[in-house]
Formats: structure tokens, C-alpha cells, sequence
């Protein structure tokens, strides 16, 4: 389903380098290179891997909401673990709930040796998609 996304030229995760892998109702996976996106003390922004959540939260959400509906983030909580200095971090975002009018997610940012640097949740509410 990867590949049936919509185009990101231009958004936040072109900007990031965000690309996503795999996306379900029930699960989305991608990844982020930790270069081009660390704060001034070169260590990954905390910002930028609570966008890498919400982005695969979003999508699976979305998946979730179905043809004619849209999902969007409601709240996001996001706790760092581990600093990364290089490399690509790699994100899971998991189903907590899937309902009628909302969606949530746990989503596991971790670097390339498999450690745990982020852990998110993050609730999106379903609705009517408009025109």
C-alpha cells in the first residue's frame, strides 16, 4: 500500500526525509535518516521523532477511517529515550483502538541496532471527509 500514498514533494516528510514501508488499520511502519534532522547539539530533535509517529500514525488511521473519511491528529504524547547522533531511525506504529470516531496508536521509534529512542501514543478522530 506504500506505493498508493499520496506525493510528498513539498510537506513535512519530503523536508524530513520520511519515508513510510508498510500501512494497515492496524499497523504502518518507515524510517528517517537522524542527518539533516538533529537540534544544534547534533543529537536527533525530539520534534522530529514525534513527526516520524504522527506521520505513521496518520497514515494507518487513515487507512482505518476507509474511502470518504479522513483521520487527523487529535493529541500526541512522545517520550525520548536515547539520543542518536547518525543513522536512520525506524518507526512502528501499532493499533490501540480502533473505533467509529476514533483511532490510536503506539507508535516505536528505535535506531539501527534495534534500541527504543522514542515512544509515542498518538489519537486521531475519524471523520467525513470534505470536498
Amino acid at each position: 500500500m506504500a506505493d498508493t500514498l499520496p506525493p510528498t514533494a513539498g510537506t513535512l516528510l519530503d523536508r524530513l526525509g520520511i519515508t513510510v514501508d508498510e500501512v494497515s488499520p492496524q499497523r504502518a511502519t518507515g524510517s528517517m535518516p537522524v542527518a539533516g534532522n538533529t537540534q544544534p547539539y547534533g543529537l536527533l530533535h525530539g520534534g522530529a521523532s514525534a513527526a516520524l509517529a504522527e506521520t505513521l500514525g496518520s497514515y494507518a488511521a487513515t487507512a482505518h477511517a476507509g474511502p470518504g473519511r479522513a483521520a487527523v491528529g487529535l493529541e500526541l504524547n512522545a517520550t525520548h529515550h536515547r539520543a542518536v547522533r547518525g543513522g536512520t531511525v525506524h518507526g512502528v506504529a501499532t493499533a490501540l483502538h480502533l473505533g467509529r470516531t476514533t483511532a490510536s496508536y503506539n507508535i516505536v521509534v528505535s535506531d539501527d541496532e534495534g534500541r527504543r529512542v522514542c515512544t509515542a501514543r498518538l489519537t486521531c478522530v475519524v471523520l467525513d471527509a470534505t470536498a
